[in-house]
């Protein structure tokens, strides 16, 4: 598998405009993405806003799902999150997802972004594979 991470963040958009984000695929059933955590990231207590945190989950765990159904697109269907930690500015985020089952429509998966080898966030969602008819 891949040992260097990517840029997935190359269309102009929410995630680039945020900083972007960086994956890799660990093992066909295993991946990992990162982000530093920017001024603009920051709630009004100086923390990382939740809701940066829920898109660097459906961004990176999105892309797992697609990674993972053989490169078809694929769109949120649900995405449970637990806020367990908290990060500041300059931070290094690093996400863990696992795909935990793929049917022929969709993937099922478990999330963890960590911070200083701490969980700050923990997400269990589901993607549907979108079937494009040429």
């Amino acid at each position: 598998m891949s040992k260097e991470f990517e840029q997935i963040s190359i269309k102009p958009g929410f995630m680039k405009h945020n900083g972007g984000v960086l994956f890799r695929a660990v093992s066909e059933t295993e991946y990992e993405f990162k982000s530093i955590i920017n001024e603009n990231h920051l709630n009004a207590a100086g923390i990382t806003h939740g809701g940066y945190l829920s898109a660097l989950i459906d961004a990176g765990a999105g892309t797992a799902a697609h990674r993972a159904s053989d490169n078809s697109p694929c769109v949120t269907i649900s995405l449970d999150l637990k806020y367990i930690g908290a990060s500041k500015i300059g931070d290094e985020i690093i996400g863990n997802v696992k795909i935990l089952k793929k049917t022929k429509t969709l993937v099922f998966l478990f999330c963890e972004l960590k911070c200083d080898n701490k969980i700050i966030t923990s997400a269990s969602g589901i993607w549907k594979i979108l079937k494009i008819k040429s």
